[in-house]
């Protein structure tokens, strides 16, 4: 399938059109690539032989010496780079990220030029990616080969994308949600290595659990679902589609000169190579981290765990919207709940709480209802509350007198404890159990939401949100039932 392990994981490196003025990519590509800390060995190729971040880079790639890099990342004007391509190849580099612009894109002269570009990497034995793309990320090789920022931290997701523009958003969200991210590349036009291909190497890549695909051009619907079903065997697969109407259609042709596929085709078929889509990159993104860091649940039966009740309606509205079923709470659930709040609880899932929640209530409560064997997975709703009351009192004139020092710090205690016992539950009992609070956006600092973080898990900015991921969860663990994987 080509030498992806040169492109992600490279024993050297030469950026070639290399240069000294920082708004460059050559410049950008060279400074990202040795400031993330890449341990291998760095080349850089430059017309004038300038020293560029404190190295000298070679004039000719036949300076280079022999053997020493697998990769070369082409920050070059297009008609500069079969020549380079063909120096590289002497030197035994076998993948090529071409940044470069002036393809496909650009009309038939530049769709000329593309083709002769990927006959000539054929020739050579070079894996292409791009031409026209922003670059690529392997943070297991500590590689960051872009033109453009962020570097996420690393983790177990993998990233192809006809944009190169949401491969950086997508990377934003990692940085956000603190699930970090394998691989990333940005594909361009996809002239010799489509999205699929790299999904395909994702599928066999160790580093990765879940992979996120944007896409506009299918050029072959059937090859695309037979890829991508040889990866959704073993792990999923998130695909946000561009250019679902007319005026998108127009965008993704102008964009990378490519024709959009029409939707309902694309939909149908990759919901039956078990792909789950989303609507938008955050979708995909909260998707995607919740593959990555909760269990797959064995049904659809969900209870919601709630310590107010308005937050339990809508939830209870937009699991009834999905594919998950709002699971009847057990006579002997119920007994075993009445044991742990005052009689005024709901009787009913959502298990309403109302407010009759002590110093253990909440992680009883949890462990009751993930532990049944008639619920499949929890989300739960209240997180935060706590050290919300406790800002307000340190914000206040009178912290920390009058034993409000005390109260605070027992309220930040609390939501500690519930973010943690969340976490366990589900360890132990092998289900989902996802924690939504608006806090995790209004007040991320807040000791709940950042304790969910720091046990690996999503906190959700909403039900709504915890909701729709546990769906796509419940919907990719169907189909490999279906298919008894």
């Amino acid at each position: 399938m080509g030498d992806f392990r040169a492109l992600f994981e490279p024993r050297g490196i030469v950026v070639a059109g290399a240069s000294s003025h920082p708004a460059k990519f050559g410049f950008t590509t060279l400074h990202n690539i040795k400031a993330q800390g890449y341990e291998g060995k760095v080349y850089a190729r430059n017309l004038e032989g300038e020293e560029v971040l404190g190295m000298q880079t070679l004039r000719n790639v036949d300076d280079l010496p022999e053997g020493e890099c697998d990769l070369v990342v082409l920050c070059t004007p297009a008609p500069a780079n079969p020549a380079i391509l063909r120096a590289c190849a002497a030197k035994g580099v076998t993948a090529a990220f071409v940044t470069s612009a002036g393809y496909r894109e650009a009309g038939a002269d530049g769709e000329r030029a593309e083709k002769e570009l990927v006959a000539l990497a054929d020739e050579l034995g070079i894996l292409l990616a791009g031409p026209n793309g922003q670059g690529m990320v392997s943070t297991p090789a500590k590689l960051c080969a872009q033109i453009v920022a962020p570097y996420p931290p690393p983790g177990p997701i993998s990233i192809a994308s006809q944009s190169g523009n949401f491969v950086s958003s997508l990377m934003n969200y990692a940085r956000q949600s603190g699930v970090g991210v394998a691989r990333a590349v940005s594909a361009g036009n996809a002239a010799a290595v489509s999205v699929p291909d790299f999904l395909q190497w994702y599928g066999e890549d160790p580093a990765t659990t879940v992979a996120i695909a944007y896409v506009e051009h299918i050029a072959d619907g059937r090859a695309f679902c037979e890829q991508i079903r040889t990866v959704t065997e073993r792990k999923p697969v998130v695909i946000v589609k561009g250019g679902v109407t007319a005026g998108g259609q127009r965008a993704a042709a102008s964009h990378t000169g490519a024709l959009a596929t029409e939707d309902r085709v694309f939909d149908g078929a990759i919901r039956q190579a078990g792909v789950t889509r989303a609507a938008n990159l955050e979708e995909a993104y909260e998707a995607a981290a919740t593959f990555a860091t909760q269990p797959l649940p064995k049904g659809p039966n969900t209870v919601v765990v709630t310590t107010a009740g308005g937050w339990g309606v809508v939830t209870a509205d937009a699991v009834w919207n999905s594919s998950l079923t709002l699971a009847p709470l057990p006579d002997d659930l119920k007994a075993a709940i009445d044991e742990k709040l005052p009689p005024r609880w709901s009787r009913n899932n959502p298990i309403d709480m109302a407010g009759g929640e002590t110093r253990d209530t909440i992680p009883e409560v949890l462990e009751l209802v993930a532990s049944h064997a008639a619920v499949d997975a929890v989300i739960y709703l209240g997180l935060g509350i706590q050290s919300n009351t406790a800002r307000q009192l340190k914000e206040g004139p009178f912290y920390p007198d009058y034993g409000l020092e005390r109260i605070v710090a027992y309220h930040e205690r609390q939501d500690r404890r519930y973010a943690e016992a969340a976490a366990e539950v589900s360890e132990k009992s092998g289900k989902p159990v996802l924690t939504a609070t608006e806090l995790a956006v209004a007040d991320p600092i807040n000791p709940g939401p950042t304790t969910v973080l720091s046990t690996g898990k999503l906190c959700y900015a909403s039900a709504n949100r915890a909701v729709t991921a546990l769906d796509h969860l419940w919907r990719y663990a169907r189909w490999r039932q279906r298919r008894h994987l």
